[in-house]
């Protein structure tokens, strides 16, 4: 079959409408495209197979995630050339599929010989199996106590040492505060941890809880530096045994507490100050004002919250909004995200009282390019610690997140709320961004 990308690319054209935007090269070596622009790399022809039978994103995803589909060049260029021209986006409301809609449009009369074509290329047979990385199995209700632990393991427990790999020496794997493009990850890792503890006005003897602890950095920091007693909670075995080694090496073992608990189940409360980092985002909308009203109970009068959450642009129908396939099939299944102005309205609701949102929404994307560079960076170690398909759904991922957060298509917010006394002495001060 010669000159497949030609064809592959005169295809694309009378189903979307406009010339590719990067260049082909198809499985028998033909290419076509812009010069210089980067390249996709369809190494086999089921790629096409996968597209036809999952239009849209999930198509793409399985042939990516397969090794099906690659990119040669920039990837995020490559991604934000894609992006313009797959997807359909208005002043409000969610990205529309051109893909999706191109496909169905090929049931129409002038463009079934166009359908014919395409499936000629993509050869006979039914579509292929999915890859071994998608989940395809619900376990309960959605966001039910087994289903979120199901959720959680997906994606934190593939390895610790992958997780090093990608996130550095500070182990943490939310969005850090830059003072410049030039300062190292670890030094904005830690300038973010300092700066929620400060928020959290910490102090020697206090109580800490850290809901999604991770790998353990937020509750060690804290106790080291600011002299709290810490209590982490996490549903990933493997973060977990990773946390309380670190805890143990570092001595505090007196002082920090890890468990593998959900914070439905945290028994002990009050709390003088809970940190809840990049946690938010599993909840989901049906368990968000337990989450809010949970977390409220287990603070003290006067004791603060900062939730640290990633947020999406709001709709014009909130109703229609619904996760995207490969985020939900390949790296947080069940996750959600809300508009910042939801997640404040819930947290009023719950009795608090909101004091402070810092939109921090360029800092991610900084974070997500340094990770993707340190996974290129170690790509065969990082393949040989996890699979070839988990280390390219975090690619990818990590790449097109980044693109969005520069893109303003989704932000991250930290909302300092207080559990205010009765009394409505809030405990901090006139200047409330000093953090003192």
């Amino acid at each position: 079959m010669a000159d497949a990308a030609g064809r592959i690319a005169t295809l694309a054209e009378e189903v979307l409408g406009t010339p590719l935007p990067i260049r082909v090269r198809a499985w028998d070596h033909s290419e076509t495209g812009p010069p210089g622009a980067p390249t996709l790399v369809i190494r086999r022809r089921r790629a096409l197979r996968r597209l036809l039978w999952r239009p849209g994103e999930l198509g793409l995803a399985r042939g990516w995630v397969a090794g099906d589909l690659d990119v040669e060049g920039d990837l995020y260029e490559a991604l934000d050339r894609l992006s313009g021209l797959l997807w359909e986006r208005g002043p409000a409301g969610p990205p529309r599929s051109r893909l999706r809609t191109g496909i169905q449009a090929l049931r129409d009369p002038a463009l079934r010989t166009a359908a014919r074509r395409l499936i000629a290329l993509a050869g006979p047979g039914l579509p292929p199996t999915p890859p071994r990385e998608e989940v395809r199995t619900s376990f309960g209700p959605v966001h039910s106590l087994r289903r979120d632990r199901k959720a959680i393991s997906h994606h934190y427990d593939v390895g610790n040492d992958f997780y090093e790999l990608v996130l550095g020496p500070s182990m943490v794997y939310s969005c850090a505060y830059w003072d410049g493009p030039d300062s190292t990850l670890e030094e904005a890792q830690r300038a973010k941890l300092d700066l929620v503890c400060r928020k959290l006005a910490l102090k020697p003897g206090q109580r800490l809880l850290d809901v999604g602890c991770g790998w353990g950095s937020m509750v060690l920091h804290a106790a080291r530096e600011y002299g709290v007693s810490a209590v982490g909670v996490t549903l990933s075995e493997e973060q977990a045994a990773y946390a309380r080694k670190r805890v143990a090496d570092h001595g505090l073992t007196d002082q920090v507490e890890i468990r593998v608990q959900d914070y439905r189940e945290v028994p002990d409360g009050p709390y003088d100050a809970i940190s809840s980092i990049g946690m938010a985002e599993h909840v989901g909308a049906v368990r968000y004002a337990e989450y809010t009203a949970i977390l409220h109970g287990l603070l003290r009068p006067g004791g603060r919250l900062l939730n640290h959450q990633i947020a999406r642009r709001p709709q014009p129908d909130e109703e229609a909004y619904h996760v995207d396939e490969f985020i939900d099939r390949y790296v947080f299944p069940d996750g959600e995200l809300a508009p910042v102005g939801r997640t404040v309205t819930q947290l009023e609701a719950a009795g608090f009282e909101v004091r402070d949102v810092e939109a921090i929404r360029e800092h991610y994307a900084l974070t997500l390019r340094r990770w993707v560079a340190n996974l290129e960076r170690s790509w065969a170690r990082g393949m040989r610690l996890t699979s070839p398909g988990r280390a390219r759904v975090w690619r990818l991922y990590m790449a097109a997140s980044a693109l969005s957060f520069e893109r303003n298509r989704i932000g991250v917010n930290q909302i300092l709320a207080v559990r205010t006394p009765e009394g409505g002495a809030s405990g901090l001060p006139l200047r409330a961004r000093d953090w003192r």
